[in-house]
């Protein structure tokens, strides 16, 4: 959609982008793979999914001191959810609409806190419903700090879908006010820098088709 929305196509429709702070980390779990990467691995990942010519080496620059499994666990958050989604919100702006931005960081408090602000924490938070999947990120009873993130997701969607404005500043390139959701939600340029400029000038493609089978 971004060649789309980059021409124009929605400029006349109020957009709210955003994503998870950790958004990987579930499928690392599911896949038995939180903890040590070996470098090997790291690296190898990190050529397959990264941008530029040598992105490897351009994480390692962007993330000084991150051992494997950090830079494991970042390209892929990048490559599949972070980075498309920041860029959907700028193709938006380029094409003349509006656009609000924001990055879930409330940690997810199942399961020891070990998934942070997973994939999918959203979900039992936009309709405070915390049984069957979402007891598995939030843990047996939601805490006030899950609550209180809730109640400012569920004020603010519901304000967008009033009046088009969710509550915080819409997202700019010079500014990149982004909503950070957490207990007490705060509005701060967006947080992850220095992703943004590694892939400030890859261009996105569709994901291939499979067929079934």
């Amino acid at each position: 959609p971004w060649a789309a929305l980059a021409a124009g196509s929605a400029r006349d429709i109020e957009l709210i982008a955003g994503h998870t702070r950790d958004e990987y980390r579930l499928f690392l779990a599911m896949a038995g793979l939180l903890g040590p990467i070996p470098e090997e691995q790291a690296a190898a990942t990190l050529r397959l999914f990264g941008p530029g010519p040598d992105p490897a080496a351009a994480y390692r620059v962007a993330y000084p001191g991150a051992p494997a499994e950090r830079l494991f666990e970042l390209v892929q958050s990048d490559w599949l959810f972070r980075m498309p989604s920041l860029r959907l919100a700028q193709a938006h702006i380029q094409g003349g609409g509006r656009a609000h931005v924001y990055e879930l960081t409330l940690t997810a408090p199942g399961n020891g806190g070990a998934l942070g602000a997973c994939h999918g924490l959203d979900v039992p938070l936009t309709f405070g419903v915390y049984t069957g999947f979402g007891a598995t990120l939030i843990g047996p009873e939601a805490t006030p700090e899950v609550e209180a993130a809730s109640a400012a997701l569920r004020a603010a969607w519901s304000r967008f879908a009033a009046t088009g404005d969710p509550g915080w500043p819409a997202y700019d390139p010079e500014q990149r006010l982004t909503w950070l959701l957490d207990a007490q939600p705060s509005t701060a340029p967006y947080p992850e820098e220095q992703s943004r400029r590694l892939w400030q000038d890859h261009a996105f493609a569709a994901l291939p088709l499979r067929a079934a089978g």
